[in-house]
């Protein structure tokens, strides 16, 4: 799942492809072909916001879970996942019937990205969800408890992963300490906001403080602008690099960076 141990330390890290289902990437037809390509390019991951409604300029907004199902189907070996899931507007249980589905629909490909998410982007306040950002907190972490009772045995059938669907944990990079805290509790933690790999190696330190002696791998995911280049990251410890593409991202950038594959700009 990962390379990076309680040191700190990182070898090559995976690459990934980071969309928003937004506007022309929200046809899910056209999600599955960018997918496709990017699993003959050479890309090890794909991964899609995800958001029930966005912030002006944008407009349409696909499910990024329905996507996600039809990518599994017609991919075989990309790693996929939501970046990141707001547990506190879900029900967990519907979660983890989800989760567990996908996970055996991609024959066990699947990484769950968890975070707080946003009051900014109108998807909370105006139908009736938590807008706290310490009451989200308090909804995450119970939430994430209860998924691991689900996928424990509580529901049947369980992941085809083992011991678990790898978690990974959002959080800003400003207020990184209680998301980092949490996320060390499991399986990665995807920090958002960095300003350099400078920061992310700080990151890495407090893993290693955070995680004495821990067993198990660790995943530290960063997001990169295309074409920039993944080595400082990877020197920092980062075990993934996503290539990452704004709200407003168009069809044609996305076409191209994915056909370059995920050796441009290292």
């Amino acid at each position: 799942m990962s390379d990076l141990e309680g040191n700190g330390g990182s070898s090559s890290a995976k690459r990934g492809v980071y969309l928003p289902p937004f506007d022309q990437l929200v046809d899910p037809r056209v999600l599955v072909e960018l997918a496709r390509r990017a699993e003959r390019s050479g890309w090890d991951g794909f991964f899609l916001w995800d958001h029930v409604n966005y912030r002006p300029p944008v407009g349409a907004v696909a499910d990024a879970w329905i996507a996600l199902a039809a990518i599994a189907g017609a991919t075989e070996r990309i790693r996929i996942g939501p970046m990141v899931t707001p547990l506190s507007r879900r029900r967990i249980q519907k979660v983890a019937r989800e989760t567990v589905t996908l996970d055996r629909l991609s024959d066990g490909r699947l990484t769950l990205g968890v975070g707080l998410g946003s009051p900014r982007n109108g998807e909370l306040e105006p139908f009736g969800e938590e807008v706290d950002p310490r009451r989200r907190a308090d909804l995450l972490d119970q939430g994430l408890d209860r998924l691991a009772s689900f996928w424990a045995g509580e529901f049947e059938p369980g992941p085809v992963q083992s011991p678990r669907i790898p978690v990974w944990v959002a959080g800003r990079w400003k207020t990184r300490r209680r998301p980092l805290e949490r996320a060390v509790r499991w399986d990665g933690f995807f920090p958002i906001g960095l300003p350099d790999p400078a920061a992310l190696a700080r990151v890495a330190e407090e893993v290693a403080r955070l995680r004495p002696g821990a067993e198990g791998a660790f995943d530290l995911a960063v997001e990169i602008a295309p074409g920039d280049a993944a080595a400082p990251w990877e020197e920092a410890g980062a075990t993934w690099v996503l290539t990452a593409f704004g709200a407003e991202a168009r069809l044609a950038e996305v076409e191209a960076a994915i056909e370059a594959g995920p050796g441009t700009g290292r």
